[in-house]
């Protein structure tokens, strides 16, 4: 695997393929000799950088777990650029993969160009802030890479989508390219750590899945075992003699263990799968593009009106009784007067020449109001269709502070979730202003370190905060305020340095034991998906057990003898690998299971015959992953 980079998350996705899928990574860095001169945070994060390349080869030869080898020394390269010559220099001809996550679109589209010319069956992983024109990168590089390697466009499954997994079912070499955001891969564990507080999160086809670890269920009790159990936990796990999660104090983790390991793992934790939901208060009723017609108009303006409708209705009467008229013309007369459009009374009565004369001056009063109530309507409406104030008896809701491009994908993830949301912005033209205003999201615009911005947010009856604006002190600000105003407030903050994030986060568990407070760098939470994309679009993602790994794939059943013609029991091979769900959506005919296009079926019996158009779900640990699709495992050198 190549990893080429200049920021925080080159060296993260070089942690997370070493340490979750054991694979030997190539470093493309800029020489750190050629860095201009940065501020405090910027040193800092140089400086922690230059120490995580001295402590690579140390900690990469102490590396080892029970599931796999030892890995292969890592190899650190430092080039200004990723040119032809570097790429070529990294070994991106005999590579597997190669991931581009330089902060700059143009650099990464440059390179990818470059690689996939150097090596047309290598897997592409990119990283791009334009989402439009990453789409049709991916297009474009696929496109080659199927002229170049032979293939056809019907070899496509059609999941290659920006941020998608896609699978090819084993068929040859995965050659695909994925290109990816942050703002995309680091939403759904935000959105899970603001709602569970935990991050031990995957994201499988827009279903929003967490591990939940669970203590033994004591005498007479029968534990809930949601979708799934993926693994009993050591056996010195409750012992607080034991040392915990080791592999020479007693049983170790046991990871997708049966039903009958299941029942006889008494006195031991369990790891399950669930769903990431919502079981708060429901969103408030509204009715969707429609305003109060009070809120067109201010106290003020409906009292003049008022007292001018009044004055109307008066002196209609006052010209009845005067003129002895008929009611419904007695009030066109009043009219005619109020409007200045009626023939002056010469030859009529006193007094109906004096309810002329003040009709004309009630006329003169009222086109001022009518101007202020035309103007203020425009206004009022503008501003109330474009936000909203949270409603008064709003609670249980997440403050989500910043609606930039993370914010943005955060917000919609909890709106699809069904989750009432309050946004802050200081920015009234922030890009995801547009997304608040579709989305009928309450939106208080302000400074957030300002005194009373986040009262105006409901902030002491909310259940979570978000703080995810562009910058650090501001995220710990807010957070710090909140505590004081909500010791129990679970709050979520990003920060950029990965190292900082920790240490915020020891501090807030100290000083609030009492409440749950995380702390997420983004390169921390991206690093998870980018390094799924480069094992292959199959890779849904990885939850770690103790002190091993299961991961999460989606796999086609076609080319796979394990799976194709087996019953989903017969398919199950324990400690190696488990259908978890059925893809509904990747084929239109499902035994009657669901209708086409319902998503991923969880229930499954273990009496359903598995048929090559089936796309599943699966867990599996990292042997047995290799093992069923294929690849080879690594030998220590």
């Amino acid at each position: 695997m190549v990893v080429c980079g200049d920021d925080g998350l080159v060296h993260r996705l070089a942690t997370e393929l070493r340490g979750v899928y054991r694979e030997q990574v190539v470093l493309v860095v800029p020489p750190s000799r050629r860095t201009p001169p940065q501020p405090m945070a910027g040193r800092a994060r140089a400086a922690s950088a230059a120490l995580f390349g001295r402590m690579v080869t140390a900690v990469n030869r102490g590396a080892a777990d029970s599931d796999d080898t030892l890995v292969p020394d890592e190899r650190v390269m430092e080039a200004a650029e990723p040119t032809e010559a570097v790429l070529a220099d990294a070994g991106v001809d005999r590579a597997a993969a190669l991931a581009l996550v330089y902060d700059d679109d143009e650099t990464n589209i440059r390179a990818a160009l470059t690689a996939r010319r150097l090596n047309p069956r290598l897997r592409l992983v990119l990283r791009l802030y334009n989402r439009r024109l990453g789409q049709h990168i991916e297009e474009l590089l696929d496109q080659a890479a199927e002229l170049a390697a032979g293939a056809t466009a019907g070899h496509r499954d059609g999941h290659g989508g920006h941020g998608g997994h896609g699978g090819h079912g084993g068929h040859g070499a995965d050659i695909a390219t994925t290109v990816l955001s942050d703002a995309d891969t680091t939403a759904p564990a935000l959105v899970a750590t603001a709602l569970v507080g935990t991050s031990k999160v995957v994201d499988a086809e827009g279903l929003l899945l967490r591990a939940v670890e669970r203590r033994p269920p004591r005498p007479g009790e029968v534990a809930d075992p949601g979708l799934c159990t993926l693994a009993l936990l050591s056996a010195t796990s409750n012992d607080p003699a034991g040392a915990e999660g080791s592999e020479d104090s007693g049983d170790g983790p046991r990871l997708l263990p049966d039903a009958e390991a299941v029942a006889a793992a008494t006195g031991r934790g369990a790891v399950v799968l669930e769903q990431v939901s919502y079981s708060g208060p429901p969103l408030p009723a509204r009715r969707a593009g429609v305003m109060p017609f009070a809120s067109l108009f201010s106290a003020r303006l409906r009292w003049s009106l008022a007292g001018l409708v009044a004055a109307v209705v008066a002196l209609a009467v006052a010209l009845i009784v005067v003129t002895d008229d008929h009611p419904l013309h007695a009030i066109y007369i009043t009219l005619l007067d109020l409007f200045a459009i009626n023939d002056p009374a010469v030859d009529a009565p006193l007094g109906q020449q004096v309810l002329q004369l003040l009709s004309g001056l009630v006329g003169l009063l009222l086109l001022p109001v009518l101007l202020a109530a035309v103007l203020e309507a425009l206004g009022t409406f503008r501003t109330a269709s474009a936000l909203r104030k949270p409603p008064r008896g709003l609670s249980g809701h997440v403050v989500l502070l910043g609606l930039g491009k993370i914010g943005t994908r955060v917000l919609t993830r909890l709106r699809e979730l069904h989750i009432p949301v309050v946004c802050v912005e200081a920015d009234p033209e922030a890009r995801g202003m547009a997304v608040a205003r579709r989305l009928r999201v309450p939106v208080v615009v302000g400074d957030v370190t300002q005194e009373g911005v986040l009262e105006s947010a409901k902030i002491h009856r909310a259940d979570a905060l978000l703080a995810l604006t562009s910058v650090d002190t501001t995220n710990l600000e807010a957070v710090l305020y909140a505590r004081s105003v909500r010791p129990d407030l679970r709050a979520v903050l990003r920060l950029y340095d990965d190292d900082f994030a920790k240490a915020v986060y020891r501090t807030l568990r100290t000083a609030h034991p009492a409440a749950l407070t995380r702390s997420r760098s983004v390169s921390h939470l991206a690093a998870p998906a980018f390094a799924g994309a480069m094992m292959g679009r199959q890779i849904l993602g990885a939850i770690p057990v103790e002190r091993r790994v299961l991961l999460f794939a989606a796999v086609v059943v076609d080319g796979h003898p394990q799976l194709e013609g087996r019953t989903v029991a017969e398919a199950f091979r324990p400690g190696a690998w488990r259908v978890l769900a059925l893809d509904t959506a990747a084929r239109g005919d499902t035994a009657g299971a669901e209708p086409p296009g319902s998503g991923l079926v969880w229930d499954l019996p273990d009496t359903y015959v598995l048929r090559a158009g089936d796309r599943v779900v699966l867990a599996a640990t990292r042997r047995g992953l290799a093992e069923l699709l294929g690849r080879r495992t690594r030998s220590p050198r």
